[in-house]
């Protein structure tokens, strides 16, 4: 799915005659819900781009199902936090609540509006949102089948997966940065670090101290629910050091190590660590990139009453 043109018809200033405080009002909302739980920050950011991936930015994988036969209760969704569902939920109530604003403000952009917003408030670049999405009616478990990144990836699979959306090399890495907050579970790291391609190896490009670091974290016969930090320097800042620890092969996910392993690839990853205005400015363009990929606008889709159900 190349992005779709209707993209051309979003505009910065799409609201500002039908509810022209929407962008206070989510900042507001997402404030708020970041002063609860840091989660609400990678837990946000990690359900826009699961949304835009898989249906095209339409917020369809908010939407609930009686049967679990929606996008959210897919396998490769199910790890998604329920903080980024809750973050975007009540950001809606809260535009709902203001009388000029009911039914006018999409799902699909207060998720695009909360994104922004959690990379802001860890300390990542401010940047205007394209808006005039509208939401999708249509969520299914199939549709997510080989559409989502998986943490054991290479380089040649993430580079094709990408560019099937029209992202290229250095939106993939620039994405990819979002791994600077956030954690994941000892599941996913066991195989790099007990039984890479044997028993007892551990993954080659992992760095020794690190792998030791994430065994004591992750004991083999732990709980896999147990979380350790996307990056282990500033787990709680959206900056750079994702790149300064592929550099040192403390790269967490098998695709964030092969971002280092690759030769192009590494020269976008040296820039990046050598330079965090270059890598803002690089994530800016690609998450507003990633923002248009299958957006629905005009008469196309509807505008939810309630994120989570279709009207």
């Amino acid at each position: 799915m190349i992005s779709s043109k209707c993209h051309s018809q979003l505009s910065k200033d799409y609201y500002k005659n039908s509810c022209p405080d929407v962008e206070s009002i989510v900042r507001t909302a997402v404030d708020r819900k970041m002063q609860q739980t840091f989660v609400t920050a990678p837990a946000t950011l990690r359900l826009f781009f699961h949304d835009c991936f898989v249906r095209g930015c339409d917020a369809s994988v908010i939407l609930f199902s009686w049967n679990n036969t929606a996008e959210k209760d897919n396998s490769d969704n199910l790890s998604l936090a329920g903080d980024g569902f809750d973050t975007v939920i009540k950001a809606k109530e809260a535009v709902e609540s203001v009388p000029g604003c009911r039914q006018k403000v999409s799902c699909a952009d207060i998720l695009a509006l909360a994104t922004r917003e959690v990379v802001r408030l860890t300390g990542g670049p401010f940047y205007e949102v394209e808006l005039g999405r509208r939401d999708g009616r249509i969520s299914t478990k199939a549709s997510v089948r080989h559409k989502l990144p998986h943490p054991e990836f290479g380089i040649n699979r993430l580079k094709s997966m990408f560019a099937s959306h029209g992202l290229s090399l250095i939106d993939l890495v620039a994405l990819s940065g979002a791994h600077t907050i956030g954690f994941a579970h000892c599941s996913i790291v066991f195989k790099r670090v007990y039984s890479f391609k044997s028993k007892t190896r551990i993954d080659p490009t992992l760095n020794l101290q690190y792998a030791n670091e994430l065994k004591r974290q992750c004991p083999q016969n732990v709980n896999p629910t147990l979380v350790v930090d996307m990056d282990p320097t500033s787990p709680l800042k959206f900056n750079n050091e994702y790149y300064k620890n592929l550099q040192q092969g403390k790269g967490l996910f098998t695709s964030d190590q092969s971002l280092f392993t690759d030769k192009k690839a590494r020269v976008i990853v040296n820039l990046f660590a050598s330079n965090n205005t270059a890598f803002e400015k690089a994530f800016v363009a690609a998450i507003t990139r990633l923002g248009r990929i299958g957006v629905k606008t005009g008469n196309q889709g509807e505008i939810r009453r309630n994120c989570a159900l279709v009207n």
